[in-house]
């Protein structure tokens, strides 16, 4: 059995190898999830709310991202000021089998604290990545091939080899939300001159539950009054969704096989 088990993973290393660089071959469905909503307003500042600003800046990104890209799909976890359960903004990204989830948030301190500011983009936490082992099961024969089981016979979802492939899919979307979170903090910099927190992992629900590279970006601190301001303005909102976009630009040519 062992022997059996050893040269069907021999065999099937180069088409996992092959299915995983291929897997962004051509970004189709990007779900753009805007924080918090209805009776759940995240952060509040001096004069605004979490949710409405994660709202804006989404829906900025989504027409920005429309006129530059429109073969990609574009999907919102929500359009208006309504409450959407964590798990459902994972679900909606999942059962689309989308290729990219972008969540916007804002940041906050506690009083003493108000003078920091920042944008940052969050992964989720490594020591937390068994979580998505439900949701990359659900996507695996679309993730790898549409007749996987068929047209490799004797594979069995019980079977160990079938772990070690949502382990090199689970390690993928990692290293994939790393490399996209990281392209969003360098646009943030080079484009809008905003100090960069850094990218950082953290074991965040939503981030966790989605079967693809997922990142939560917190554009700005709703604590700073500076920073509120510039959040809150037209022209700080269409320079974060414009950086995002230009970060998704530069992830798709990196992860698109010619």
């Amino acid at each position: 059995m062992k022997i059996k088990l050893l040269a069907f993973l021999f065999f099937l290393t180069p088409f996992i190898s092959k299915q995983l660089q291929a897997q962004g071959y051509k970004i189709k469905t990007i779900v753009i999830d805007p924080g918090h909503g209805g009776k759940k307003p995240g952060a509040s500042g001096s004069f605004s709310t979490e949710k409405a600003i994660a709202l804006k800046v989404a829906l900025k990104l989504g027409v920005k991202l429309k006129e530059e890209l429109p073969d990609i799909k574009i999907i919102y976890t929500r359009t208006k000021d309504v409450d959407v359960d964590l798990y459902r903004r994972a679900e909606i990204a999942n059962d689309a089998n989308a290729d990219l989830f972008i969540s916007i948030h804002c940041n906050s301190m506690p009083a003493g604290n108000k003078h920091i500011k920042g944008a940052e983009t969050l992964v989720a936490g490594s020591h937390r990545l068994k979580e998505q082992d439900a949701a990359i099961r659900e996507n695996a024969d679309i993730k790898l091939e549409k007749n996987y089981k068929t047209k490799y016979d004797g594979y069995d979802p019980n079977n160990p080899a079938t772990f070690i492939l949502l382990s090199l899919l689970k390690n993928t979307f990692r290293d994939k939300s790393i490399k996209f979170a990281k392209l969003i903090q360098t646009s943030y910099i080079s484009r809008d001159k905003r100090l960069s927190r850094g990218v950082k992992e953290q074991g965040v629900l939503v981030l966790q539950r989605c079967g693809m590279p997922a990142v939560l970006t917190e554009v700005g601190f709703i604590s700073n009054k500076e920073e509120e301001k510039y959040i809150n303005s037209e022209k700080g909102q269409n320079e974060i969704a414009e950086s995002i976009l230009a970060a998704i630009k530069n992830y798709k040519k990196s992860v698109e096989v010619k």
